[in-house]
């Protein structure tokens, strides 16, 4: 074996050792050095404790504000669907959801597709049916008891492009028109509108 490619750890180790006991610079008494190294061990249990009891204090806070806010959130998506306005007989969402619709922008255009699929999904949920969004939701229904689940799903198809495609994706009035009918067709079935 090559001598230099070894380093002698316990030498090193040594030398520290001495170093404590007194052999460099004048030296430090053993019982000077026990004394300071239990002082300084104090100090440190001290200081973990103190960080301890502050990290502790916040996990807890952390989490009650989070229940709160789970509460806060329960409490303002819980509302689903409005009953319609008995003056003039049209779900009032519905309403803003067809002037948007009626109305000369992508933009608007846009909205209301996206403002339907939402209220599309409120209705799936008050219906039962589970899942993380509205296709999931469409793929656990049943055409026995969802006679327009077809015009649902072309009209979340349109909704999800405008999602993932954004601005790119062309909308058309005869588009729109279409998707706005086939969200309609299926809350008339539910009684919604």
């Amino acid at each position: 074996m090559n001598p230099v490619s070894q380093a002698n750890v316990e030498y090193f180790f040594r030398l520290i050792y001495e170093c404590l006991r007194g052999a460099c610079y004048g030296g430090v008494k053993s019982a000077e050095l026990s004394a300071f190294l239990a002082h300084l061990w104090l100090w440190i249990i001290v200081i973990g404790y103190i960080v301890s009891a502050v990290g502790l204090f916040v996990i807890v806070y952390a989490t009650i504000r989070l229940f709160d806010l789970r509460k806060r959130e329960e409490e303002y998506y819980s509302a689903l669907i409005q009953v319609p306005d008995a003056e003039s007989g049209e779900h009032p969402r519905w309403q803003h959801i067809k002037e948007l619709a009626e109305g000369a922008t992508a933009s608007g255009w846009r909205e209301a597709i996206i403002e339907a699929d939402i209220l599309l999904d409120e209705l799936l949920a008050r219906q039962g049916y589970t899942g993380a969004g509205v296709g999931e939701k469409l793929k656990s229904a049943d055409q026995l008891n969802f006679a327009t689940l077809q015009d649902a799903w072309e009209a979340h198809k349109v909704r999800n492009q405008i999602a993932h495609e954004g601005s790119a994706f062309e909308l058309s009035e005869s588009i729109v028109r279409r998707t706005i009918g086939r969200y309609e067709a299926v809350f008339h079935e539910f009684k919604v509108i």
